[in-house]
């Protein structure tokens, strides 16, 4: 099953205050909303799995592949754990809140839930000047909970200039947000905990201001923040440019680019590919198959060897 063909997943798109139009200017998606922020391209999470389709599974979701199809995955036993791994792309027409997520064990005790949520997020487009969210300036947390508590929100949240091409890290304990004018793919552990710390007073058309997260926040929050520190490193096959972004303890994250050709063996039990720009072939044995910016496949265990053509860029990930 799927041992000499990619795993091709439809995006689940999720509405977000904050969303705008650009999953349909930049990606040619039908988003079925104006305010459309999150693509949920790779996702076997229940609020919003994606389904397959193409090969013999066309019609399933992911999720029902990883409980029933362990071999696609190098996974022994079946319905052990969730599908590890979520791949989103987000666009910010307007500020997201800023918030912060759990890690493995706090998630565990106080949600009932198997992951806490580490992230990390390749920049694919942003406005002049655009700027994100990244840490505090809190020295204790006593100084942290002060200024969350009389909203001294300058003072406390640390701003950081990006530009597209850009990677952030974002282990879980971290405050952050993505600004206004910023489209990322997001690759993270599948949870969906977020503690919402400010949220800009906004209100919904009913008048209403989303639901804050206080308590939760100030407890699961790192003091005093640390820049996550990744190494990076190049490394050529053939045509293709890899560039390891992040290799730490929940997935390994790469940035490649395709001026031609290249041959890669999958050495891992199973590999997200998303497609970020350009154009290209895979050929797997004696079947290939297009793809294009806005492409989103795994390369199941049974594939031991692929190959690419064309002119491209790819973010992709393992566990």
């Amino acid at each position: 099953m799927y041992k000499n063909e990619p795993i091709f997943l439809q995006p689940v798109f999720q509405e977000r205050i904050w969303g705008g139009q650009k999953l349909k200017t930049e990606f040619h998606y039908n988003i079925p909303d104006e305010q459309t922020g999150e693509a949920w391209v790779i996702s076997a999470h229940p609020h919003g799995p994606s389904l397959i389709i193409n090969g013999p599974l066309a019609g399933r979701t992911l999720a029902d592949a990883w409980n029933k199809h362990g071999e696609l995955f190098n996974k022994k036993l079946e319905n052990q754990e969730e599908y590890p791994l979520l791949v989103k792309i987000l666009d910010a027409a307007d500020d997201l809140s800023v918030q912060v997520h759990p890690n493995d064990q706090y998630a565990r005790e106080v949600e009932g839930v198997p992951y806490g949520k580490t992230e990390c997020w390749y920049v694919l487009s942003s406005e002049e000047g655009a700027e994100l969210v990244l840490g505090h300036h809190a020295h204790s947390r006593e100084e942290l909970e002060r200024n969350v508590d009389e909203g001294e929100w300058s003072k406390l949240l640390r701003r950081v200039k990006v530009r597209a091409g850009d990677f952030v890290y974002v282990p879980s304990g971290t405050l952050h947000a993505i600004g206004k004018g910023i489209v990322i793919l997001e690759t993270q552990q599948s949870s969906d905990i977020t503690y919402r710390v400010y949220d800009y007073d906004r209100t919904d058309a009913a008048g209403n201001k989303r639901e804050l997260h206080l308590v939760r926040a100030k407890q699961v929050t790192t003091v005093p923040h640390q820049d996550a520190k990744v190494e990076q490193t190049e490394t050529v096959f053939g045509d293709l440019v890899e560039k390891k972004l992040v290799e730490e303890q929940y997935f390994s994250v790469y940035h490649w680019r395709l001026n031609g050709k290249a041959s890669r063996e999958l050495t891992q039990d199973f590999l997200q590919v998303s497609v970020i720009e350009g154009k290209a072939g895979i050929t797997i044995a004696d079947k290939s198959f297009a793809i294009a910016k806005g492409s989103h496949f795994l390369l199941p265990h049974g594939v031991r060897q692929f190959f690419l053509q064309g002119q491209a860029e790819f973010v992709v990930s393992h566990v």
